[in-house]
């Protein structure tokens, strides 16, 4: 039983289930007994002058099974969780049996990494059989947000660039996919001023990256810009101490044109990438953060065929 179920929902459940099973020995026990038959073996009741309803008895077979069903029920609340919050004597969780189940696996698999355990990240990058692995891995944990390709989508950050906004060494790629990541930018209008003045921002911003903009908006702009700089620098140029985007590229995680900029300064935004510390391994994560390394560094390290 979850945990999350309260005491007074789990005595209902245990109750629910009791009178459950006890209406089942109850319907066998009336069901055996039947009624008194009349002389000819019918139960009396006749239709349209000749159609009798005979009073035969259920197949013992029949009652063996309801018999032997209603046993192993009564058993199995017994020794497994069933009747609300209760345990079951042999303790049985399936939380307990699933961690059985990883813990069992990654010792079979701790061979194979064990093997690519202390290979730095692009060395590994070259080893046909760690980026294959590393693939996987990434298909299967990373591929729901960054696409089966990696290349992102609005909200999810491109991994097969060199637009990093905490860093792209391997370290710090291993770092992100074991802690996660949460970054967020606080609503700036207020700081900014007028729409208006949140406007000529906007211009400026989109002037940066060489971007169509109102060149007077933009000169305008640039002085409230100084309460954007302390994260993104004075420049626009970024900071990946705090994952401050540059604004100087051509890179939009959040999308791009006026509004949304305009909509990201009045808004702000928060957005998380969750730690997988929980899901992977030490040596797992070390492979997949090759693989990342390896995407975006396609000279240095050519990446496993698909």
């Amino acid at each position: 039983m979850s945990d999350f179920i309260s005491p007074g929902w789990a005595i209902y459940v245990a109750v629910a289930t009791i009178v459950g099973l006890l209406g089942c020995l109850g319907l066998l026990i009336i069901t055996a007994r039947g009624r008194t038959p009349s002389a000819d073996g019918s139960t009396g009741h006749v239709w349209d002058g000749d159609l009798r309803e005979l009073n035969n008895p259920m197949p013992r077979w029949w009652m063996i099974l309801f018999v032997i069903t209603i046993v192993f029920s009564a058993g199995y609340l017994v020794l497994y969780p069933g009747l609300g919050s209760a345990k079951g004597v042999l303790g049985w969780s399936s939380a307990q049996a699933w961690q059985q189940e990883q813990d069992a696996a990654n010792a079979k698999l701790a061979k194979v990494y064990a093997q690519f355990a202390t290979m730095p990240a692009p060395a590994l990058a070259h080893d046909k059989q760690a980026m294959a692995i590393g693939e996987r891995l990434f298909v299967n944990n990373c591929s729901g947000c960054h696409g089966s390709d990696a290349r992102g989508n609005k909200g999810f950050p491109n991994l097969t660039d060199n637009d990093w906004l905490y860093g792209g060494s391997p370290e710090t790629i291993v770092e992100t996919i074991t802690h996660g990541r949460h970054g967020m930018m606080p609503s700036m209008a207020a700081a900014v001023g007028s729409a208006k003045d949140v406007d000529n921002v906007a211009n400026y911003v989109l002037s940066l990256s060489g971007s169509p903009h109102d060149a007077a908006a933009a000169t305008a702009g640039q002085a409230k810009f100084v309460v954007c700089a302390g994260c993104h620098g004075i420049d626009g140029k970024g900071n990946q101490a705090v994952g401050a985007p540059n604004l100087t590229d051509s890179t939009w995680l959040h999308g791009f044109g006026k509004d949304a900029i305009i909509a990201m300064v009045n808004g702000g935004k928060s957005n998380t990438m969750p730690a997988q510390e929980h899901r992977l391994t030490p040596e797992q994560i070390h492979v997949v953060g090759a693989y990342v390394w390896s995407l975006s560094n396609q000279q240095q390290a050519p990446v496993a065929s698909r």
